[in-house]
């Protein structure tokens, strides 16, 4: 592959990984996971938190050192497509989910179910233990997705940073959307009121926190990865198996499962799913004729 075409490719993994951090139950963590960039993420970011925390102890030989090993041109690429994900399209997901939830659920379920192989066929010890870890992290994941939603409080400063850590840490968990667990705690909505509002106080500790939660977790995923690959690899599809609860088609306010409704869109919601299955089976094939060339 020619470094023009590594290059556009990272760029459009960012923008993928960007535009799955607006859905409801995707996560860019998923992303990563499903396009093989997983690991690579972590230690990228790991690098950069360790890079940071040399400086802050002036320890420049650390510093210099931590750099040396990031690769430039996958976190450059890669960053700018997350951080253009929004021009395309990111900004549309939720007037279409907010306009056909059932449709859009039925796409995102069909699309993330397809792609499970994926990251399963990266383990390479399929025994009992990392099975029952699959599906002890499956059903702590479709648990934690259907909690309801608090109501808005008014959080302090110190609530802030640790809600930002917490939501950051998420958000590079499969599964596991950040903008959810601050919806479930209580905080979405103070957090996007005190940005409308240009609240610089708030801004700079969700920063700070978010900062802080995602570089401190992003070097314990990666020692868990380099420790225990396998059985990390394996809670991690858990996570991501259990939050397709959250693209169920047919959900009640309280995040209570439903029936499938009988009505004329029944068809269309079906076929949707059908069609975001087919795409993602794709996908899972392409993906396993390569490692079965490897």
């Amino acid at each position: 592959m020619t470094v023009f075409l590594r290059w556009l490719l990272f760029l459009g993994q960012g923008v993928a990984i960007g535009v799955a951090n607006v859905i409801p139950g995707v996560s860019g963590g998923t992303m990563a996971l499903v396009f093989g960039i997983y690991e690579r993420l972590i230690g990228l970011l790991s690098d950069l938190f360790k890079a940071g925390l040399s400086l802050v102890r002036f320890d420049l030989n650390g510093f210099r050192s931590s750099l040396s090993q990031v690769e430039w041109s996958f976190l450059i690429w890669l960053g700018v497509g997350v951080l253009i994900a929004p021009l395309l399209g990111a900004a549309l997901i939720p007037g279409l989910l907010e306009s056909w939830p059932e449709h859009s659920r039925s796409l995102f379920f069909g699309l993330i179910l397809g792609t499970i192989p994926i990251p399963w066929l990266r383990i390479k010890d399929h025994r009992s233990k990392n099975v029952v870890i699959l599906i002890f992290a499956t059903v702590l994941s479709f648990v934690l997705v259907g909690i309801p939603p608090l109501e808005s409080v008014n959080p302090g400063l110190i609530a802030v940073f640790f809600s930002a850590a917490l939501a950051i840490c998420a958000m590079i968990l499969p599964g596991v959307s950040g903008a959810f667990i601050l919806l479930v705690i209580g905080m979405y909505a103070p957090i996007f009121e005190a940005i409308d509002e240009r609240n610089l106080a708030v801004i700079a500790v969700f920063a700070l926190g978010a900062g802080l939660g995602l570089g401190s977790f992003a070097v314990v995923l990666k020692s868990l990865l380099e420790r225990a690959h396998d059985a990390t690899m394996a809670a991690l599809v858990g996570l991501m198996i259990g939050s397709l609860r959250s693209l169920w088609p047919w959900l009640a306010e309280d995040r209570a499962l439903l029936a499938p409704e009988m009505s004329d869109q029944l068809m269309w919601i079906l076929l949707i799913g059908v069609a975001g299955l087919l795409i993602s089976a794709a996908m899972t094939y392409w993906e396993v004729r390569k490692l079965n060339r490897r």
